[in-house]
């Protein structure tokens, strides 16, 4: 009897230390599944790998603050899905409306953005606000905030599924306006050769975006990316990547 209680006691020790040694050994690393949408110079791909401006930036964040990752390029809706649905994932390059603030944990930001209100350049449109384009044909990005920030307010939107085929839309004269999103410096329109066809006539919101993630993803994972991201903006490192994509925009003609 006293060689089990014996045994019974050095079991136990065994126990209790091998449990110490697994508490005291090192957590895994944490992995998120990012999620984006082709909308270059923000995001796009080169052969199999996901490029771009806030690409680059969130890939830095990622490697500074000690995260493992992967990133899918999807049409926005999937995209913004997955972010919704998986409590590992988070998306960019989301803006940071009212209505999404309660949705998501907030990284960044990634850039800054403008909501403009494109027309033909042989338009007669003049628009002093964004009341005035009220009636008008607004061609929208289907499941974009630009599209839910209009419908919202009563305007008559005709959504698409790629932000970019409102250009054409524009141009068959199926729309009166394009409710685009372009950051500063953007030039898209001229490696796309809309930039002679196409004009901003109206700049109707500016807007932070993000990396938007899951409820689900650790406040401690969120605090060290938003860490990285004050570091990256702070040391020049954001301004020297938007820069390496400054002459990204050279003109590349569509069929």
């Amino acid at each position: 009897m006293l060689f089990i209680r014996h045994l019974a006691f050095a079991l136990a020790v065994a126990s209790g230390a091998a449990g110490a040694a697994v508490d005291a050994a090192p957590s895994a690393r944490p992995r998120l599944y990012i999620t984006t949408e082709t909308s270059a110079p923000s995001s796009m791909m080169d052969g199999t790998r996901v490029i771009g401006i806030a690409t680059d930036k969130v890939r830095e964040a990622m490697q500074r603050a000690g995260v493992d990752y992967t990133i899918e390029l999807l049409p926005w809706k999937r995209a913004y899905l997955a972010a919704r649905q998986r409590p590992d994932a988070c998306v960019y390059s989301t803006s940071r409306t009212p209505e999404r603030e309660g949705l998501f944990k907030w990284v960044g930001p990634t850039d800054v953005g403008q909501w403009v209100m494109m027309a033909r350049a042989d338009s007669k449109l003049k628009l002093h606000s964004l009341e005035d384009a009220r009636g008008l044909r607004i061609g929208t990005y289907n499941g974009d905030a630009r599209d839910a920030y209009l419908r919202a307010r009563g305007f008559r939107v005709d959504a698409a599924n790629e932000d970019l085929a409102n250009a054409g839309k524009l141009l068959l004269d199926r729309i009166d306006l394009w409710a685009a999103a372009l950051r500063s410096g953007s030039t898209i329109l001229t490696r796309y050769g809309y930039d002679k066809k196409i004009v901003p006539v109206l700049v109707f919101n500016r807007i932070e975006l993000y990396l938007a993630c899951n409820p689900g993803v650790p406040d401690a994972v969120v605090g060290r990316l938003n860490a990285a991201f004050e570091s990256i903006a702070r040391d020049g490192t954001g301004r020297r990547i938007e820069r390496s994509y400054e002459s990204w925009g050279q003109p590349q003609r569509l069929p």
